[in-house]
């Protein structure tokens, strides 16, 4: 028999609206209400504010590891803003930006990266899942969030947050099959900042782009500037009206940068030069966004000031209140509890033991 021509549809977009210089595609500028545009840039700055604090609480050893968002605040926030608090959101370690904006409190995060497993708690009636640190395995919770929403035929949507290096593991694949299979609503939100700590992308894969993995399992796929919040906005929407309508998954490809470290625990100077660094400032998202905002006259300088000196104080009143809770928590005897209904005799006496040692510390004080 002779060799014939498949016909696989291979079709594959890069979507741009709003430039490095912070100038419009004018065609294809999506229709976002003044309030909401400027809600989004304060989400931005005070993801971008927060990180840079949470840094220097870090460096105090006032909490400890994390891992920063700089540089990738629009695609967290552009793609989060999309859903419905009925929706569901299924973090990875990196999405304080899109944990915020979906009601977060900032206290929590500090609270968790400080070592109180306490500030992993989710808030009542929240459709957001704790952050998963080990690499991909939350794809496969977020499928099952859709499998489950197909069966039970509402209209919720399921929206994943993975890295680059996430598409390197084997749950990924399996995520992604299982919902081109089940159609489940799920929209597959991959921030390549273009390390996986310090494994370039280069050498996680020969693929021109990540977002093209989808179509190997009949999902659609589309790469989008994931500095350019319009751009994400409007992929994020277009994916999450399908999924809604009963058209299945997506994959979203936000191509952006982390601009500090994979983790405070992480030195990056010692895999990228600083030359890759400066010429990703200069595609900075947030200042980009602000010249947007100016040009359309949404804000004007005092307007940006004051929401400056708003996130300041927003964040300063986090900080306070998780240091407050941490003196309350701070009895090492919280070991022992939650983990039976009745202590084992074998750790109540390791408990007295230890109370013991902690009233002697105390004298010696």
């Amino acid at each position: 028999m002779p060799r014939k021509q498949l016909n696989i549809p291979c079709k594959m977009e890069h979507l741009s609206i709003l430039n490095e210089a912070g100038e419009v595609d004018n065609d294809l500028e999506p229709d976002i209400p003044e309030d909401l545009l400027l809600k989004l840039y304060r989400a931005m700055l005070l993801g971008r504010r927060f990180d840079e604090r949470m840094l220097s609480l870090q460096r105090q050893g006032r909490i400890g590891t994390f891992a920063p968002t700089s540089g990738q605040e629009a695609s967290q926030v552009g793609s989060a803003a999309v859903l419905r608090p009925t929706d569901w959101m299924v973090p990875s370690f990196r999405e304080a930006a899109a944990q915020i904006w979906r009601g977060a409190p900032m206290e929590n995060i500090i609270l968790y990266f400080g070592g109180y497993n306490e500030g992993g708690r989710i808030e009542d009636n929240s459709k957001d899942l704790p952050i998963s640190v080990p690499v991909a395995s939350q794809i496969l919770h977020a499928v099952g969030l859709g499998w489950a929403v197909n069966y039970r035929k509402t209209d919720e949507v399921v929206m994943t947050f993975f890295g680059d290096g996430a598409t390197s593991e084997g749950d990924f694949h399996e995520g992604m099959n299982f919902a081109g299979v089940y159609q489940t609503p799920v929209i597959f939100l991959c921030q390549n900042n273009h390390w996986a700590i310090s494994v370039p992308r280069s050498k996680q894969t020969r693929s021109e782009t990540l977002a093209q993995k989808a179509l190997g399992y009949g999902i659609p796929g589309i790469q989008v500037d994931g500095n350019d919040i319009l751009a994400v906005y409007a992929a994020a929407k277009e994916a999450v009206d399908r999924a809604r309508s009963g058209g299945g998954p997506t994959m979203i490809e936000c191509v952006t940068y982390r601009i500090t470290m994979h983790t405070t625990a992480d030195d990056p100077k010692r895999y990228r030069t600083d030359e890759e660094v400066e010429g990703w400032k200069k595609k900075d998202p947030l200042v980009r966004f602000e010249k947007y905002l100016t040009d359309k006259g949404v804000a004007a300088k005092d307007t940006f000031q004051a929401l400056e000196t708003e996130v300041k104080e927003d964040i300063q009143t986090a900080v306070d209140r998780a240091e407050e809770l941490m003196k309350k928590l701070d009895d090492p005897l919280h070991m022992f509890e939650h983990a039976y209904a009745e202590l084992p005799p074998s750790l109540k006496e390791q408990r007295a033991e230890l109370a013991e040692e902690l009233k002697g510390m105390h004298k010696e004080k």
